[in-house]
């Protein structure tokens, strides 16, 4: 796998690493040899992640700051140059959605909470620029650097109820392709953006709206598996093959593409 991929000693910092998809992230590029830094507000938090990492024989750190604070995030870079003398892979995994940006069956988009809404699109949208702008500063010094933003099966086909989540996912697309050409052609083919989207994963925060308390689907998690022809939600584990094609050189000529690891949802119609 290593001369495959060819990863071994890269530096690597992933926002929202403590969280399901970014830890995992962190796991599957440790294993690879990268040295995985893990961003989170909560320092406890990405400690935990370093720790497991480093149990299983990997390097890494915990560097604490906010997605939505430049000032922490520029720390986090100087951090990293002194230490490291370079970055090599940025993956933008921070975001999430709330309840008062989305609409229950019993409510109307009139019953949207704006403050609610603000958040998610601040989260998802700026959390994703921001890293992204002070990160990509020393990139366009290398020349060289790699970043992968998260997108969602709901950026390119919105879906009832996540107004504002598929809103901000639809934006982190379109970033994506901005941010891939302006990089390219102002510092050279050495600095790469693409994105991945992945289809429907359990995690903490849609558990409730896919899954019964005791394990069933849904009404919603039916209408779901109904339309993803693999007939199943995802594992973290299913995007490790796209994390690694776009964290590597077989990806070199890859650059403002949208990676979908979705079990086919998007390819399925009425």
């Amino acid at each position: 796998m290593d001369s495959i991929f060819n990863l071994k000693g890269k530096i690597a910092l992933i926002t929202g690493g403590a969280g399901v998809l970014g830890s995992n992230f962190a796991n599957v590029l440790a294993k690879q040899g990268v040295i995985t830094g893990i961003v989170s507000q909560s320092i406890e938090k990405a400690e935990k992640t370093v720790k497991t990492i480093e149990s299983n024989g990997g390097q890494a750190f915990a560097i604490q700051a906010n997605v939505l604070n430049k000032e922490e995030l520029e720390k986090a870079r100087d951090f990293i140059v002194e230490k490291y003398g370079r970055l090599d892979i940025l993956i933008n995994a921070a975001g999430g959605n709330m309840p008062g940006a989305t609409i229950t069956p019993d409510q109307a988009v009139y019953d949207m909470k704006t403050e609610d809404l603000q958040k998610v699109i601040d989260l998802n949208i700026i959390g994703t620029m921001l890293p992204s702008q002070v990160f990509s500063e020393l990139f366009a010094k290398q020349k060289t650097g790699n970043i992968i933003n998260i997108s969602s099966a709901s950026a390119q086909r919105p879906l009832t109820r996540v107004v504002g989540y598929s809103a901000s996912k639809a934006a982190i697309d379109n970033f994506t392709q901005w941010m891939a050409v302006e990089l390219a052609q102002k510092y050279g083919e050495g600095i790469r953006v693409n994105a991945i989207s992945p289809g429907f994963f359990i995690g903490e925060q849609n558990r409730a709206l896919l899954l019964t308390p005791e394990g069933k689907l849904t009404p919603r998690g039916e209408k779901i598996i109904d339309h993803t022809p693999m007939g199943r939600f995802g594992t973290p584990e299913d995007i490790d093959g796209a994390l690694l094609f776009l964290c590597s050189d077989m990806s070199k000529f890859v650059t403002g593409t949208i990676l979908k690891v979705d079990g086919g949802f998007a390819a399925t119609s009425i």
